[in-house]
């Protein structure tokens, strides 16, 4: 069975297609600052430097975002994305906005 297939079929029970969706906003950001370091043509080795920082770390944030295990701070979120030239804007949406 390949992974989307083993998604796919997880995501048929309505628990755990609730709680995939929660992480919805961790995912798009994920997806976003990697997309940005490959766009940048950068290893996680060459954004640590930029940052002051080891490789190990530039590892940990990317995949904390994606395990759920760790939840970064704004400020590095922010310091990584500067190291790629990038900033990170937010916006609040109002829920009731999304049910149309």
């Amino acid at each position: 069975m390949t992974h989307k297939e083993l998604k796919n079929n997880a995501l048929k029970n309505s628990l755990v297609q609730k709680e995939y969706l929660k992480l919805e906003p961790e995912f798009t950001l994920l997806k976003e600052m990697l997309r940005a370091r490959n766009k940048a043509g950068l290893s996680q080795a060459q954004i640590a430097e930029r940052m002051g920082t080891k490789s190990p770390s530039i590892t940990r944030l990317e995949s904390s975002l994606s395990s759920g295990k760790h939840s970064p701070s704004l400020a590095t979120i922010k310091k990584y994305l500067e190291a790629l030239d990038y900033r990170l804007e937010i916006k609040v949406v109002h829920i009731q906005q999304q049910k149309v």
